[in-house]
């Protein structure tokens, strides 16, 4: 013999039935319910992923145009010379874009050589300050680099170069020069 229960009638300490609510109240427990699912899944997931070593993504590795020059206005320059070279040479590489393994391509991309050599506008006492800056800015985090021109054409994308070329214009200003 099988026993059933007849239903509980809704009291004010027990759920009301699921024919009672609105379609907005239903939605609602629906929403978050699922909100509930999908917070459990993620921290299972972090659970099981967290011995899967990771690398983070830099956008500038995603996007490897160049900007244009409307939609990156120049930052403010450095009052001391060396560092205005290196930040304009900065500003050179992200609007006109980067190249290796030539101081100018085809499309007027420059490498970290041919953007100070530029910037510096024949100066060459200038130039060789910022060079000489840029060498010990890469120096500081990449100690087996030889020379700028090496430096720029080891690297198949200009994040890490460009990131030298602004810790450069940083490390001129600290040093006022």
């Amino acid at each position: 013999m099988l026993l059933t229960h007849a239903p509980l009638p809704p009291t004010a300490t027990s759920p009301v039935s699921h024919s009672e609510l609105s379609l907005e109240a239903r939605l609602a427990a629906t929403d978050a319910a699922m909100t509930i699912r999908l917070e459990e899944a993620a921290v299972a997931h972090e659970v099981r992923t967290a011995h899967i070593p990771t690398e983070p993504v830099y956008l500038e590795n995603v996007i490897t145009l160049p900007l244009t020059p409307t939609l990156t206005p120049p930052p403010a320059h450095y009052p001391t010379p060396v560092a205005a070279l290196l930040q304009r040479a900065h500003h050179q590489l992200l609007t006109g874009g980067w190249c290796t393994g030539a101081q100018v391509d085809a499309e007027g991309a420059r490498c970290l050589y041919g953007a100070i050599h530029l910037e510096a506008r024949g100066d060459q006492s200038l130039e060789s300050r910022g060079l000489e800056v840029l060498m010990d800015a890469i120096r500081r985090k990449f100690s087996d680099a030889d020379s700028v021109p090496s430096f720029n054409d080891s690297f198949a994308s200009g994040r890490i170069p460009l990131q030298m070329l602004d810790q450069a214009a940083g490390l001129a200003d600290s040093r006022g020069l």
